[in-house]
């Protein structure tokens, strides 16, 4: 008919969501809610996934500690289902300090224990963190020896001074660095010379497959080299299967983690019996 012109849908005139993107949205709510849940009432703990010496077989060099949430029903939730939407707000400052308290709990618990803890390049500048990471090297000097620092590539170039300074703070006290997810392409070389990682966990795209691709084998091997020319400890992430294991040992890698191994768990077999949450 002429002069008419086609009607918008109403969501489309509103500019509202589409009914998939409304049901992604309600989902994305429901769990930043889960999370605040479960800090509210501390339903918080840690999953602990080995990493092991590439040089010796099922012998484990250190273990990585990954908070874990509890929903209502008490099902475990992991990390990458809401930390990409957690990390620049508050509740990401909140879940970095229980998952800096728990893990600091367990190597109070456990003396033979050595355990890495991821955290945000923000939460250096976040008081309740550095009060909790101050107070245990407080009250027990030598956790600081145990204790690893995980920083992901990104994070630490979001504030790449205040890392180096934090850094060159904490090393004296025994605690070691490691850049997280290395190679995802955020580094830039003219700040990773100045930075004093003493771990390079070299990103796990390379590694998934890394038997079958070439492409990858020369990515990692250039990673490595990087790694040792600044004598620094190499971590292998996402190995699951025995051929990506035994090319990641032929390039020279320290340390391997992954399925392959072993998946996160609450329970570890040295895992102290009482319940973290219960412990200050």
């Amino acid at each position: 008919m002429k002069g008419h012109t086609k009607r918008k849908h109403p969501a489309a005139q509103r500019g509202t969501l589409s009914p998939l993107d409304f049901a992604v949205s309600k989902n994305e709510q429901g769990i930043l809610e889960t999370v605040k849940e479960a800090i509210a009432h501390n339903q918080t703990l840690l999953a602990f996934q080995p990493i092991m010496r590439g040089d010796a077989q099922g012998q484990v060099g250190f273990y990585e500690g990954l908070i874990r949430v509890l929903d209502a029903t008490g099902r475990v939730i992991p990390a990458g289902d809401f930390m990409g939407k957690i990390e620049d707000t508050e509740t990401g400052r909140e879940i970095d300090v229980l998952a800096l308290r728990h893990g600091l709990n367990s190597l109070k618990s456990n003396p033979h224990l050595r355990l890495s803890i991821n955290m945000s390049a923000r939460s250096i500048g976040y008081r309740p963190w550095m009060n909790c990471l101050n107070r245990f090297l407080t009250t027990s000097p030598t956790l600081g020896e145990r204790l690893i620092l995980e920083i992901s590539e990104s994070s630490a170039m979001l504030v790449p001074e205040l890392v180096i300074d934090f850094m060159e703070r904490l090393q004296p006290r025994g605690i070691c660095f490691a850049m997280d997810n290395f190679g995802s392409g955020q580094i830039a070389i003219r700040y990773f010379k100045d930075f004093d990682f003493d771990i390079l966990k070299i990103d796990g795209q390379f590694m998934r497959g890394i038997a079958r691709n070439p492409d990858n084998q020369a990515v990692v091997r250039a990673l490595f080299g990087i790694a040792k020319e600044f004598d620094m400890l190499t971590v292998a992430e996402s190995i699951e299967t025995h051929e990506d294991a035994i090319v990641a040992r032929q390039i020279g890698i320290d340390c391997l983690q992954g399925y392959f191994f072993a998946a996160p768990t609450t329970q570890p077999d040295w895992h102290d019996a009482k319940d973290d949450r219960q412990r200050a």
